[in-house]
């Protein structure tokens, strides 16, 4: 089954491009970006993502102002053949200009959400190191994954209002993976057994004239499945980043995190990050969260628009709550980003912390599956 990019001399294996190299049914191909104001009053995220044994193209776009309710968009649709349709309904992705620009588009719709935006970046595509999760002898994870920071421009509507998105004061994160990863409904495969616990850290920063982005897959003793931190510059503009990008990132020897958690959840309250050069030099990190945007918003771990479960041939629908009026222990509210501001004693920045802890987290005190800081 051909689609247009098999007219391009990208083929990685003998079979067409529509065709994964895994039969794995957890394969997915997803877009992911988020967008913040300076002031951190504001954020906005979203994602497009392709199951293609699964047969599904589903997208979610939500925002939310401080002291407001969170608004979600959700779209999801059978995967058209043609991969570069990236289009669920009112929404629709666009590469003006691959590692550059992109807009996001979504028309007026019965949700009340709708945006318009540009994404331009400002460094280049950062490359992650491979990331292989196992629960026992199988994998649950197998990705590759890049991310891009930049600023946008544009405009977002929701139920309760709109704003308007310049590049001056909105910056952003793009985050694109692929590979294999739990989506959608369960597929048995033979004798249960009991679920892993699961920690996951990610500090995408951005500085006055460089980014710093951290990410961290813990087991339960909070020992290092995953551990990676870098810095890069930031551009001036999207024409200034260089084709070749093999001299712009300064990789970090590791990284260490230290958190505090607001009693009685698993929300982080604040946070240290300690980058450790090659040479052994150690840069510290504070952390002060100004804003929290959950990530059901995005399909993550949502009870009934989680990501990758077949909904229809086109199905749209979108929903509205106030966070701070949620169980922030139920599963469904675990899985959070916050607008961090941040400092190192000499320069100050602003990004987004992600986080979710499900099961026990030795670091933290947690025992159970759902229970809270002490």
């Amino acid at each position: 089954m051909l689609n247009r990019l098999d007219d391009y001399p990208i083929h990685q294996t003998p079979e067409p491009i529509a065709h994964p190299a895994s039969s794995d049914p957890n394969v997915y191909d997803r877009t992911w970006f988020n967008g913040y104001s300076d002031d951190g009053t504001r954020y906005f995220g979203l994602g497009l993502a392709v199951y293609p044994h699964r047969g599904i193209l589903d997208c979610h776009f939500s925002t939310v102002e401080a002291g407001g309710r969170q608004h979600c968009f959700y779209g999801s649709r059978r995967a058209p053949q043609e991969r570069t349709e990236m289009a669920v309904g009112p929404f629709r992705l666009e590469i003006i200009e691959p590692l550059r620009q992109a807009r996001v588009i979504v028309d007026e719709n019965e949700s009340g959400v709708a945006c318009d935006l540009i994404f331009s970046a400002r460094t280049s595509a950062i490359q992650e190191a491979r990331q292989i999760l196992w629960d026992r002898q199988r994998k649950t994870m197998d990705a590759t994954r890049f991310a891009q920071f930049g600023r946008w421009t544009g405009t977002v509507s929701h139920p309760d209002g709109e704003y308007t998105v310049d590049s001056e004061t909105w910056r952003g994160t793009k985050d694109r993976s692929w590979g294999i990863r739990r989506v959608g409904e369960r597929v048995p495969v033979g004798a249960p057994h009991p679920q892993s616990p699961f920690f996951f850290l990610w500090a995408p920063l951005q500085w006055d004239d460089h980014i710093s982005h951290t990410v961290f897959f813990d087991g339960p003793r909070g020992d290092a499945l995953v551990r990676e931190a870098l810095t890069s510059p930031l551009f001036a503009s999207e024409a200034d980043i260089p084709d070749e990008l093999d001299d712009v990132v300064t990789p970090m020897a590791t990284a260490v995190h230290r958190l505090e958690y607001h009693p009685g959840t698993r929300l982080v309250a604040r946070g240290e990050l300690d980058l450790i050069d090659l040479y052994g030099a150690v840069r510290t990190i504070t952390m002060e969260p100004r804003l929290r945007f959950q990530f059901k918003g995005l399909g993550y771990g949502h009870p009934t628009w989680g990501q990758g479960f077949w909904k229809g041939e086109l199905e749209i629908a979108g929903e509205s709550f106030d966070p701070a009026e949620l169980d922030l222990l139920a599963p469904e509210n675990i899985h959070v980003q916050q607008v961090v501001e941040v400092s190192d004693g000499e320069r100050q920045g602003i990004g987004a912390l992600e986080q979710v802890v499900i099961g026990p987290y030795e670091p933290a005190g947690f025992t159970d599956w759902f229970d809270g800081a002490r």
